[in-house]
């Protein structure tokens, strides 16, 4: 009823999920990581306990294979589950059971395996594994590429709903996330998906010099990008054009003083304090 991806960075040690499906609210079902342990994804008449449970044996120091042959061993139903495990390390387990809606299977290699059940026809994996070996730029972008790929192999065959992609870093504690997105019901969740990151990565600019991109601009509402170049401006000590531009908010809402005199406070804004005047 899916197909999803799960991988790492070579060069930063991010761990990555992507998935599509038919399936409403899969997002929230499929995609499980935590920092520095690993990925899972669950799929195909999901059992939403491997993700949680095959992150605790990761932990443990079983490697991807062992946690999976624990989970598939204590499932009561393991033929009709599809899973795969990537650990810190790029090593990758996968369980496809014998039960899975055809066309199911996956296709693995260095760092990752695509996977997928109830789709089209085995390009759908393929496509996926080829696209991402062969895909440059931010692992969050890899992945949404490797699903745009499985969709032009024609995907699930039932037709699409919904989606979700979840990154995490090298390190950090268990509940950090650098991407957590999610698409529960939309006509084109992949398009959506690609929307969502790229706001995801424009707000994550507006706070860390030199700011927002002008394409990254164009994707945040009007409000927020007045923020950013706000934000912009006093980050380079220009504090006479971070004045003009605030003036007209503080005209229609005076109590943006307040949130300029916190981020001054909590110097969260390079030279807040000399804004308000």
């Amino acid at each position: 009823m899916t197909y999803s991806i799960v991988a790492r960075d070579a060069g930063t040690g991010e761990l990555g999920v992507a998935i599509q499906s038919r399936a409403f609210n899969s997002g929230a079902v499929v995609p499980w990581g935590a920092p520095a342990v690993g990925v899972v994804a669950t799929q195909s008449y999901a059992e939403p306990a491997y993700g949680p449970l095959g992150l605790d044996l990761l932990r443990a120091g079983k490697s991807p294979q062992q946690a999976l042959a624990a989970l598939v061993a204590a499932d009561d139903a393991p033929e009709y589950r599809q899973v795969a495990i990537l650990d810190r390390e790029g090593r990758v387990a996968v369980h496809v059971g014998e039960a899975c809606i055809p066309a199911a299977g996956f296709a693995t290699g260095d760092g990752f395996s695509a996977q997928a059940n109830m789709v089209a026809s085995e390009r759908v994996w393929k496509s996926m594994a080829e696209t991402f070996e062969r895909s440059e730029g931010l692992l969050a972008e890899r992945l949404l590429d490797a699903l745009d790929a499985a969709e032009a192999a024609g995907g699930d065959w039932r037709g699409r709903q919904a989606g979700g992609i979840l990154v995490v870093a090298s390190e950090g504690s268990h509940w950090e996330r650098e991407v957590d997105l999610r698409v529960d019901d939309h006509p084109d969740p992949l398009g959506e998906l690609r929307r969502l990151l790229r706001l995801r990565l424009a707000y994550r600019a507006m706070y860390a010099p030199p700011g927002p991109s002008e394409e990254q601009l164009e994707a945040l509402p009007e409000l927020d990008r007045t923020w950013a170049r706000i934000f912009g401006a006093t980050a380079t000590r220009q504090v006479d054009e971070a004045r003009v531009l605030l003036q007209p908010l503080l005209e229609a809402e005076p109590r943006w003083a307040d949130f300029v005199r916190t981020l001054a406070d909590r110097e969260l804004l390079p030279n807040a304090a000399e804004l308000l005047g």
